[in-house]
């Protein structure tokens, strides 16, 4: 029974990746258990500069899912690459994934090319649909051109798997799509979180400072998973699933529909071993469904 795949070139002992906003630089979760099993993670979304991010109250609960409206709150990518990356080194030892945001085209391209030269990134995920954020993030997601742009200009700087992180909140997905595998994405991470809102009674005003956010939990995997099924038919790049996964059978209906890997990420926010306990029962489900190899039902739905 095999679990490994093969994502833009580089291989993974599962396809099991935590996402980017839920597993920061991964020490707190080292601290619990041993990384080392998952497939990989994405590390906590980089700016070019550091930014203390939204004011508070930014994170929210609702039914089956939660909102946030963090902000990108990181220390900026110099201290990333002097601090964090060095410490990764000392608990985990496979290749990275690399989440970057700007807010503008130069800055996209400086992030991508001081990651370019760091051995622990294998790939680098673009996040052109962060919905939290005013002045960059989705304003490059829910436009052809503009994510078309962004990619064109990052593949011109990098010769790392580059993996473009798209919005859901658009009306075509499948048209961005094309367009990064076009100007030169190796893969596609969908989806993002879908707008969101809630608002207190007693205030009669939004509970969360920035008004909006972003919602993730099981509410959107359904979302996600036809997505995935969606742009999967419209690209030949590889797809990494993300929206809501919280066990073993998701995984799987994920990669089902299109994805090479899927991440998770809210589920750790509710349970700190989520990862390590899908990974732990991934042989069982595949058992269960008859599946030998993962490999083999990557778009087995179509």
């Amino acid at each position: 029974m095999s679990t490994e795949v093969m994502l833009c070139g580089i291989p993974l002992s599962n396809p099991v990746i935590g996402a980017s906003g839920t597993f920061g630089y991964g020490e707190e979760y080292a601290a619990l258990y041993d990384i080392n099993c998952l497939g990989s993670f994405s590390f906590k979304g980089t700016t070019l500069h550091p930014r203390e991010g939204n004011p508070s109250p930014r994170v929210a609960e609702c039914p089956s899912g939660m909102l946030n409206a963090v902000g990108l709150q990181n220390p900026g990518i110099d201290r990333v690459i002097s601090e964090e990356l060095p410490k990764i080194a000392g608990y985990f030892d496979k290749p990275l994934m690399a989440n970057v945001s700007g807010f503008s085209l130069d800055e996209y391209v400086q992030l991508c090319e001081k990651l370019d030269s760091q051995p622990q990134v294998g790939w680098l995920e673009v996040n052109i649909s962060c919905p939290n954020i005013r002045g960059g993030g989705m304003v490059f997601g829910t436009s052809r051109q503009a994510a078309g742009a962004v990619t064109r200009a990052i593949r011109r700087v990098t010769g790392k798997p580059l993996i473009i992180k798209l919005s859901p909140n658009v009306t075509d997905i499948t048209g961005i799509a094309r367009t990064c595998e076009a100007e030169g994405a190796d893969g596609l991470t969908l989806i993002n979180t879908l707008l969101g809102m809630r608002l207190d009674l007693k205030t009669r005003e939004p509970v969360l400072k920035n008004r909006t956010g972003g919602l993730s939990g099981p509410a959107i995997f359904p979302v996600a998973l036809q997505m995935v099924y969606q742009v999967y038919k419209a690209v030949r790049i590889p797809l990494v699933g993300a929206g809501g996964v919280s066990c073993a059978e998701d995984v799987l209906e994920m990669m089902l529909a299109g994805a090479t890997a899927v991440q998770v990420g809210s589920a750790n926010l509710v349970n700190p071993y989520a990862c390590r306990d899908i990974i732990e029962s991934l042989p069982e489900a595949m058992a269960a469904y008859k599946i030998q190899n993962l490999r083999e039902i990557i778009g087995g739905a179509h």
